[in-house]
């Protein structure tokens, strides 16, 4: 038996509590963060909203504190407290109050007129989260269930792979959990309604549907037949093949059809549509066109004026004016500390909350200025997360996390951020143009084809090759299906 010693060097990645924070604070909207900021209020009573006007101005000195890893370590333990330096906390008069106020004048508060609420189709997300605290799950399994959840598009599709699902909880959360746990979990959130949703593709979303029909009878057990040995026939009306293959009628197959065109395509986007007239968004930006000069106003109604506890700061004057402390005193003073510590922290996240969401939004604006000036789909220049990564000097995750729940309100709509990005095309020119220009000028053709002789996929490939656009059939069926629109021989009107 021998013994051996080796030397291994390993590089890891740890985040500090603050840039943990930070990236939680940013994937919530303006909208719920008056909520995250009242629970906050709640935990620590260090930290106060005063109502008082201050002159202090934002400034971007968090995004340096957000480059340290230094991590703030209380130890109930340790018996000596004499190296507590309370200077930091016990200053004199209100303007040390101040400094940890949260007031942003480049960032001013809306009135009334400008911060109405919209409307949008998007509690989906909302009912299933409701949904998913009704499952006895542990914590490790109610996380991966959130992550799923997160991850469900809003038609109520989960069309990202396992195994990115694997790599985002592992990286993003510190989960490791297999493909096979997360199979267990997506079954079971199958099984909330509304029906058909947490599918893959739209086979598996009808098939969940029928599944629920449990008193549905014969049609419902033969449509499950033809969606699972016939669907890309079923699909393309190939019926004649449908039926030779299990044997139907001419009634059966008209049941089975009756059956499956009832069924929901877009279970979450229903959802949507039932509570349009309740649902409501708070954009996160406003841009005005003055005169042609696009300005951003970063939304801040739901971020009251945040400071560190005046009554908390005179217990601590109290405790240092004292030459003597016992253990109890000592132990009071490191709590104090601690909370202090606590608001500080909140109180920077938010601040710098503000300066990422609002440094963010002024790349985007200016990439797409052009959209912005005219409101022209077609003026939108391809994007990408890099690119607005290498503009702010942000890493790609966090401005993800921007994109993926913010909106902004302009003079042509409100629209969510990830709408403004998209992939690269090349026109015949060599130009490169936005995947979002060949999608409306394609949903353009769609919409104005004859519906009693809709356009093929090789015939609109031809028309946009016409037009300049170097883009292949199977390209082209790929855009019509983001665009939920289905082939043409389902498109056409007898």
């Amino acid at each position: 038996m021998s013994l051996s010693q080796s030397l291994q060097q390993k590089l890891l990645q740890r985040l500090s509590p603050q840039q943990i924070q930070l990236m939680k604070l940013l994937q919530i909207p303006t909208a719920n963060l008056e909520e995250r900021i009242k629970e906050e209020l709640e935990e620590n009573p260090a930290l106060e909203v005063t109502e008082e006007s201050h002159d202090d101005e934002f400034s971007e000195d968090g995004k340096d504190e957000m480059e340290s890893t230094e991590e703030y370590e209380i130890d109930g333990s340790d018996e000596d407290y004499g190296n507590i330096d309370l200077s930091e906390y016990v200053g004199e008069g209100d303007d040390d109050v101040a400094d940890y106020k949260l007031r942003d004048e480049n960032y001013p508060e809306l009135d009334d007129k400008k911060s109405m609420p919209f409307r949008i189709e998007n509690s989906f997300h909302e009912m299933l989260l409701d949904q998913l605290g009704m499952l006895s799950l542990g914590e490790k399994d109610f996380k991966v269930a959130e992550q799923i959840v997160g991850s469900m598009d809003d038609d109520g599709y989960l069309r990202r792979e396992l195994s990115s699902i694997v790599d985002d909880l592992a990286f993003r959360q510190n989960i490791i959990a297999t493909e096979k746990e997360i199979e267990e979990i997506i079954k079971k959130i199958q099984q909330f309604d509304p029906p058909g949703i947490c599918a893959r593709d739209l086979k598996e979303c009808l098939l969940l549907q029928l599944q629920r029909q449990f008193e549905g009878g014969k049609n419902v057990a033969l449509a499950i037949q033809v969606l699972d040995k016939y669907f890309d026939e079923f699909t393309k009306k190939h019926y004649e093949k449908i039926q030779r293959g299990l044997n139907l009628t001419d009634d059966d197959l008209k049941d089975v059809i009756g059956a499956i065109i009832k069924l929901n395509p877009k279970p979450g986007g229903n959802v949507g549509e039932i509570n349009k007239a309740e649902t409501y968004i708070i954009p996160d930006f406003f841009i005005l066109n003055t005169g042609g000069k696009l300005e951003i106003t970063l939304n801040s109604k739901n971020a009251p004026d945040l400071r560190i506890s005046e009554g908390y700061r005179d217990m601590l004057k109290e405790y240092d004016k004292g030459s003597k402390k016992d253990k109890r005193q000592k132990e009071a003073v490191m709590f104090i500390k601690q909370k202090i510590d606590s608001a500080k922290w909140f109180i920077d996240m938010i601040k710098q909350r503000q300066h990422t969401l609002y440094s963010t939004m002024d790349a985007i604006m200016n990439y797409q200025k052009e959209f912005f000036l005219t409101g022209d789909e077609t003026t939108l220049r391809p994007m990408i997360l890099k690119d607005i990564s290498e503009v702010t000097g942000l890493d790609i995750s966090t401005v993800s996390r921007v994109a993926n729940s913010k909106f902004v309100q302009t003079e042509f709509g409100t629209y969510r951020l990830k709408f403004f990005f998209s992939e690269s095309l090349s026109t015949d020119s060599g130009e490169e143009v936005s995947t979002r220009e060949v999608k409306k000028i394609l949903s353009d053709m769609i919409e104005g084809e004859d519906k009693k002789k809709p356009l093929s996929d090789e015939h609109l490939t031809e028309l946009l090759q016409e037009k300049g656009y170097n883009i292949a059939r199977r390209t082209v069926a790929k855009y019509r299906e983001q665009l939920n629109i289905p082939v043409a021989r389902l498109r056409k009107e007898l």
